[in-house]
């Protein structure tokens, strides 16, 4: 058995407008590629503290659009939707990216897939369209949960028993 990544997220700050990050997985880039692009596999790994995925609308092709909503303990409910400019299974996928909570904060997201030796590594990127915008990005620890359901999830996967192991 491989051991846990969680928490190994790695965060870049190339300029004023951007967040890159960077994160591996222990498994087939096909495979992660469906988990974070197919409904079914989203609405598990998607919300990042145990929250449930109220909505969950993937259209996968250029000018499809995608609408995620989980409901936080608190009640709040959080709403992410964009429209996807790129798509190119199993490596690539880029879209439009806005946040309801944030409506000024507008960016652009890009997910890169690459395999080696069975370890996939996502470059996961946001390219926001001002400063104002980024600057709304001060904390990622739901980034880094979320990352770490989907490892959990694909582990659940790989192993054969289909939920988040802990």
């Amino acid at each position: 058995m491989k051991p846990k990544r969680h928490g190994s997220a790695v965060y870049e700050f190339p300029n004023d407008l951007e967040i890159l990050t960077t994160r591996k997985f222990d498994a087939p880039l096909a495979l992660v590629f469906d988990v974070f692009t197919k409904p079914e596999h989203v609405t598990k790994t998607f919300a990042p503290f145990g929250e449930t995925v109220t909505v969950c609308e993937i259209d996968l092709r250029v000018g499809g659009n995608y609408h995620y909503v989980f409901v936080t303990k608190d009640g709040i409910e959080c709403s992410f939707r964009g429209t996807y400019l790129e798509v190119e299974p199993p490596t690539r996928t880029v879209q439009t990216w806005v946040f309801d909570g944030w409506p000024d904060a507008e960016a652009v997201e890009t997910m890169d897939l690459h395999e080696s030796d069975g370890v996939t590594t996502m470059s996961y990127r946001l390219a926001f369209r001002d400063k104002a915008g980024r600057d709304h990005m001060t904390k990622f620890d739901g980034h880094e949960a979320s990352f770490d359901n989907v490892e959990d999830y694909l582990r659940s996967l790989l192993e054969g028993n289909g939920s988040i192991a802990g």
